[in-house]
């Protein structure tokens, strides 16, 4: 058998085992994050959040068709489509080292020996295989997310250079480089992470063109590199954009022609403009020129992808993200401007004073017949600015990270070298090494941010020999009961770098390729991210690129060990003992050690809990929801398995832009419009963007529609100026007030005839913020307009400060909470505000709880959610118990026993099995509460026990906050069980917790620093 046969199937046999891999441990439908967003948008072809990924959108929908018409295998299916994709990821990924590593064997007249063969294939198989089971590819694999068709290309795009390379001396050669710049475009419509292979793609076509390559030509290189880069990324991706707007707006607005006229005639000049090009390259036979312009082309040509964004927001779909159906919008759009931008090379720290305002060019938006200005850009000047900020974010909780992390003081101003400080220890320690570990060297959990304590980032050990060396007597059941608890025992780092160092000693020019791949596609992104502090969510998936670069390596770690500890042995045994121990260091026991916290085969927790969610609403409801996970989900929820679509989902981090209150204002699925009466000229982007609170010192409450037709005036009277020489509007008062007609409350159901006693005749609440956006607007106009014909919810997960003050009128009836004009019970704390009757109808008949008791594996975000059911679990019981039904109460606590895990998650899922315990005892199960509570005692000592132990071993207080939870539960134990008159078991957690109390008092009159 040849060679290239040998090659192809060797290949496809790692697809094979990649696919299973992938397609076993799937999830069997949505997932957390962007996933919902991604996979209803894909069914139905509709706008995600910027800049796009119209592509990836278009080749999920594809793989939907597998479904069959089953809605509720589509999101399987989505999901099998990324499975497979990162199969394919793996297939070039293994033609990639084989084909590098094809060039390290000596050329002689003769074939490829069978020593030769087998060391080739084992390097393409470890590596491979060792890429198969990272923690961060795995962890994208098996969702339907960007990152894992992202991969694919880039993939492609290098495996591509190197069939050019290998073929570059024949004259057809160059149409790889066509092919790769095609690809190249084609990938933008999924993600920018392609891009980064540029420069190492310059260096492959500078070592192959130049035979003695010099300093300066490799310095010109890197230049011409970077320089390409930046032209795809803004000259392609943005200032064709660009131009094109701007054409629009001279066309529209000066010569009174139709929107989208001047696109046209762009488009025509950039048609015309490049075929002139291409046949002046041809005539005169400028081969370099000719090279440049196809390949320009050709990734425009790929990046026409983004055409589906447009063509869908001018069809209004339900998910329309910013409606770029305009050139100025889908310029936006591409830009990312509602996220803002963050300074790289010089700027200010985060105590640097704002100074002045500085206005810059137009933004313009689409009005009636011509271009608006919508306002202009800004930015601000500060008092003192650094070279290389870091720290930059005047957030409050970011600026108490910065100065906890690097240990400043309130009068400290950072400098160059702090930032440099700051970069290594947080940006490429905690937030890139960190990950680089979890991948190759082994992981204590998935709690987010484990593993980092000042600088140390070995992959979180706590400590290094318990986590390497398997000693687990004193290691806390938060990370040996975690199925993320991951032990290489540093194999797969020492492989890939002897494969490192091999590579760079036999072949300087490719091992440097491989790490300008590593540099671009690690830490060029950490220093293009500038990441701050606190990130809502790990960031691993950005990186996994450079982890794909260190994959090489593991493979080249065959020929090292080959190489150097089995030199004295004939080729083929030892290319078979090397192939074989990289094999079982690398990619066995990652895969061995890693299934567990990957296989979400079983898990449905994102699933059920969007159902709950929608299910907590009454029939027509408005729900008002704030983040990712209690939005994009119910979207998926929705969208595809047309669940309750009735109910109007109204996310609050969107409700600020003009675009989202439009499409609150058209029917969706089943929903009618929103009762928001505002003009779309009174809310536009520009107009009431922000109004702020001037306290007019109005005594008493003020009439809810009073204060709109304050806000909504465009009479001057109604106005302050501000102090760039425009009046804006303002609220003059925090006292609000609504009157309620007791029989239209009655009437639509909102409160039933025999409690019509408890309607209050005035809602009366405080605002709770000093400045109202339009999304606040647009809420207290709903407010205002609904007469309670719609039933009003927020999501129990949306933050208190979002309620605007209506706290006291917030009823729970399972995972959100109906506003009801209800007497005030001063006497109550907001968590006895429950529907009880409803809340148990709807947990008892229509939740469903994820199957968390079976699951294989929980991710963070599921497991944190178990809070989320416990408290659903015991607000029932307690209002059961309050009501006098026990009966109730009593099956509601068998439901507990029979969906919920037995495991902890946690201080948070162990706190919610203490306040079952305290229900237990009410309900006279004394037993099984004594065992609830002894469980839990047992597991806070064994916590804060090693807490304790690393405590003393570096002799500073570590895990503070954990610590604080877990005694002041400890203690409310000893108490309860005190209460109960269980005298044994009270005498036992006293012990406990005076035992650790002991142990912690030296470091109480310390800052907590983790």
């Amino acid at each position: 058998m040849n060679y290239s046969k040998i090659n192809n199937i060797t290949g496809w046999l790692c697809f094979i085992i990649a696919s299973f891999t992938y397609i076993l441990t799937l999830e069997p439908s949505v997932s957390f994050w962007d996933c919902g967003e991604f996979i209803a948008s894909a069914f139905k072809m509709q706008v995600v959040h910027q800049p796009g990924a119209p592509l990836f959108l278009m080749i999920q929908r594809f793989f939907s068709i597998f479904a069959f018409g089953d809605i509720h295998k589509i999101a399987y299916f989505m999901n099998v489509g990324s499975a497979l994709a990162s199969a394919a990821t793996i297939l070039f990924l293994f033609w990639t080292i084989t084909a590098l590593a094809k060039k390290m064997i000596p050329k002689r007249n003769e074939d490829l020996t069978m020593g030769d063969t087998i060391t080739i294939m084992g390097a393409g198989v470890v590596g491979a295989l060792a890429y198969t089971y990272s923690d961060s590819f795995w962890f994208s694999a098996v969702e339907s997310e960007v990152y894992a068709l992202s991969s694919l290309f880039t993939a492609i795009v290098f495996w591509g250079i190197l069939k050019w390379e290998s073929h570059a001396d024949e004259p057809r050669a160059d149409r790889w480089l066509l092919f790769i710049a095609y690809i190249m475009g084609l990938s933008i419509g999924i993600h920018l992470l392609n891009l980064l292979t540029i420069p190492a793609i310059a260096f492959v076509y500078y070592f192959k063109k130049e035979k003695n390559p010099t300093n300066v030509g490799i310095f010109k290189t890197f230049a011409v590199g970077i320089l390409i880069l930046a032209f795809v990324q803004y000259g392609i991706i943005q200032y064709v954009v660009s131009f094109g707007a701007y054409f629009d707006l001279f066309f529209v607005n000066t010569l009174g022609m139709g929107f989208g006229t001047g696109v046209v005639f762009f488009a025509i000049l950039l048609i015309a403009g490049f075929t002139w090009g291409i046949r002046y390259s041809i005539k005169t036979q400028k081969k370099i020129l000719n090279l440049a312009l196809l390949s320009t082309v050709l990734i425009v040509f790929g990046y026409c992808s983004f055409a589906m964004i447009i063509i869908r927001a001018k069809a209004n779909p339900n998910l329309n993200n910013s409606n770029p159906d305009n050139a100025f919008s889908f310029l936006s759009y591409l830009n990312r401007e509602q996220y803002g931008d963050r300074p790289l090379l010089f700027g200010p720290n985060y105590n640097s004073e704002k100074v002045s305002l500085t206005e810059g060019k137009n933004i313009y938006r689409k009005g009636d017949t011509k271009y608006e200005v919508a306002g202009k850009k800004t930015d601000y000047e500060y008092d003192r600015t650094t070279p290389f900020p870091r720290m930059y974010s005047d957030e409050p909780r970011h600026v108490e990270e910065y100065k906890t992390l690097m240990g400043f003081d309130d009068s400290h101003f950072p400098g160059l070298f702090d930032n440099i400080n700051y970069l290594f220890k947080y940006q490429i320690g905690n937030m890139y090494m960190r990950y680089f570990m979890w991948n190759f060297v082994g992981r204590q959990n998935d709690d987010q941010g484990a593993g980092i304590y000042q600088g140390q980032f070995l992959s979180g050990v706590k400590p290094i020999d318990a986590m390497m060396l398997g000693d687990q007597s004193h290691l806390p059941p938060s990370i040996v009961e975690s199925s993320a608890y991951n032990r290489f025992f540093f194999l797969p780092l020492i492989i890939g770098l002897l494969g490192a160092i091999w590579h760079f000693k036999r072949n300087q020019k490719d091992a440097g390729i491989v790490g300008l791949l590593f540099f671009f596609t690690g830490l060029a992104i950490v220093l293009y991210l500038n990441q701050k502090p606190l990130e809502p969510r790990e960031r691993d998936y950005a990186y996994a690129g450079s982890f794909y670069a260190f994959a090489i390596w593991i493979g080249f770690g065959v020929f090292a060990i080959k190489d150097w500890v089995f030199k004295k042995i004939t080729g083929q045994n030892a290319a078979v003992a090397a192939t074989v121990i990289c094999l079982l260091g690398a990619p066995v026991i990652m895969g061995a050690q890693g299934w567990d916290d990957h296989d979400r085969s079983s898990k449905l927790v994102a699933h059920d809990i969007a159902v709950d969610y929608l299910e907590s609403c009454a029939p027509n409801a408005i729900l008002f929801t704030y983040g990712d996970n209690d939005t994009y989900p119910l979207w998926y929820i929705q969208e595809v398995e047309n669940v309750r679509p009735d109910v109007r989902l109204v996310n609050l981090s969107l409700f600020d832009t003009d675009w989202y209150i439009d499409g609150m204002k058209r029917k969706q699925n089943e929903s009618e419009p929103l009762p928001i009466s505002m003009k779309p000229s009174q809310y536009v982007q520009g107009v009431r963007d922000v109004m702020y609170y001037q306290d007019y010192k109005i005594a008493g409450a003020v009439e809810l529609k009073n204060i709109l037709d304050v806000l909504l005036s465009d009479d001057d009277a109604d106005k302050i100026p501000l102090q760039n020489g425009t009046k804006e509007n303002f609220i003059p008062t925090k006292n609000f007030k609504m009157t309620i007609n007791p029989l239209d409350v009655v009437k639509t159901g909102t409160v039933t005839a025999a409690d019509s006693a408890k309607i209050t005749p005035v809602m009366q609440w405080t605002f709770n913020k000093n400045y109202v956006t339009k999304g606040t607007l647009a809420m207290l106009d709903i407010l205002a307009n609904n007469n309670w014909k719609r039933p009003i919810y927020f999501a129990s997960t949306v933050p208190s400060d979002q309620f605007n003050g209506l706290d006291n009128y917030l009823y729970t009836e399972g995972l959100a909470m109906r506003l009801l004009p209800l007497k005030i019970d001063t006497a109550a704390g907001r968590n006895e505000l429950v529907n009880t009757d409803i809340l148990y109808r709807n947990m008892y008949n229509k939740f469903k709880w994820g199957n968390v008791k079976e699951s294989k594996y929980l991710d963070p975000q599921s497991s944190d959610d178990i809070s989320i059911f416990n408290n659903v679990f015991n607000t029932t019981i307690s209002g059961l118990i309050k009501e006098g039904k026990i009966a109730d109460a009593k099956k509601v606590v068998t439901r507990y026993f029979e969906v919920m895990p037995d495991k902890f998650y946690g201080m948070r899922s162990m706190m919610g099995t203490y306040f079952l315990a305290e229900n237990l005892y009410t309900l006279g199960d004394t037993q099984r509460a004594n065992s609830l509570m002894s469980k839990s005692a047992e597991y806070i000592q064994k916590e804060l026990t090693y807490l304790a132990d690393v405590s003393q071993s570096r002799n500073r207080f570590i895990g503070g906050q954990n610590v604080q939870l877990g005694l002041q539960f400890l203690n409310q134990m000893v108490k309860t069980a005190t209460e109960q008159k269980q005298t044994k078991l009270a005498q036992q957690l006293s012990q406990q917790f005076q035992g650790l109390e002991a142990r912690f008092s030296p470091y109480f009159s310390q800052q907590p620093q983790q």
